[in-house]
């Protein structure tokens, strides 16, 4: 089974993804509440994806993304965020997200995403 961690400040929206994932068969699942505990799990854990918020305090999704991709070229990482700013979706996917996730967003939305990334 596929490792996925979520990494969200919101402990409200963590859960959210959690529950979707649970329900749709993905049981090995990890948490971070900001960027930096994420790049210091993802060298623990080696997770096949992690789904990241990108406003957090510590280190922002953004910069947790470069780390983790600096690390990993391989790492699939899809980004998530309130905002749906162009310019922060072009970032993100220039900086190697494989998928940006408008929030709120419904669980389908997540589950597509997440089997086409992974199965």
């Amino acid at each position: 089974m596929a490792k996925i961690m979520l990494v969200d400040d919101a402990a409200f929206m963590r859960m959210m993804e959690k529950d979707a994932l649970v329900k749709n068969g993905y049981t090995d699942i990890y948490e971070a509440s900001d960027g930096a505990e994420a790049v210091e799990k993802y060298d623990e854990l080696k997770p096949d994806l992690v789904i990241m918020d990108i406003t957090m305090p510590n280190m922002d999704g953004l910069e947790a993304l470069k780390a983790i991709r600096a690390k990993d070229a391989n790492a699939l990482v899809v980004m998530c965020s309130a905002m749906g700013q162009e310019a922060m979706v072009i970032d993100a996917l220039k900086s190697g997200a494989k998928d940006f996730i408008v929030k709120p967003f419904k669980p389908d939305r997540l589950i597509k995403t997440v089997s086409t990334l992974i199965g």
